[in-house]
């Protein structure tokens, strides 16, 4: 495995559509494991392949048993071709992202979201999340249409610079 670069804001490959994956293969399971590394190294919660500047439709989740004391199950998954096929509730809650190091904003997401795809090992996969799961599902699959967080901020003066030794996290509400 190996620890790949990530793409900062303003390489035009994250504004881009990601192309979708016809085969699961070795290497692209190479990809998954990289990304997979290179998340946990940033560290992170997601990584979107074209965070990695390769512009498929590959994402890896990896939020923790409890995340920011939810109180949540474990949610660590590889997705290829993820698609969100069902979404419910609206809560809004603070993100970042390894692509915009730094920066944080209040971003409304759906608050449970069904989300089909396929695993590495080419069998269909279907996640129910809530919470930060549901969240950080959405958040990577946005990267693959090339949207970032900011462009779903709705108060822009909710984007604040944020400390490198300081988590990104704050209350989460139920948007309105």
């Amino acid at each position: 495995m190996a620890l790949l670069e990530i793409v900062l804001e303003g390489d035009p490959r994250l504004r881009q559509k990601a192309l979708r994956i016809r085969e699961v293969d070795d290497s692209l399971r190479k990809l998954a494991a990289d990304m997979y590394e290179t998340m946990m190294e940033a560290p992170g919660v997601g990584l979107a392949a074209p965070q990695v500047g390769v512009l498929r439709r590959l994402i890896w989740v990896h939020v923790p048993e409890n995340f920011h004391d939810e109180g949540g199950p474990e949610l660590s998954i590889p997705l290829v071709n993820p698609k969100i096929v069902k979404a419910q509730g609206s809560v809004i809650g603070y993100e970042g992202c390894l692509s915009i190091p730094g920066w944080t904003g209040e971003v409304p997401r759906a608050e449970v979201v069904t989300v089909k795809g396929i695993g590495l090992d080419n069998k269909p996969i279907r996640v129910k999340a809530r919470g930060w799961g549901a969240r950080v599902l959405q958040h990577e699959i946005d990267h693959l249409d090339g949207i970032l967080f900011i462009d779903r901020v709705e108060d822009k003066s909710t984007i604040v610079q944020v400390p490198d030794d300081e988590p990104i996290e704050g209350p989460v509400e139920a948007a309105d």
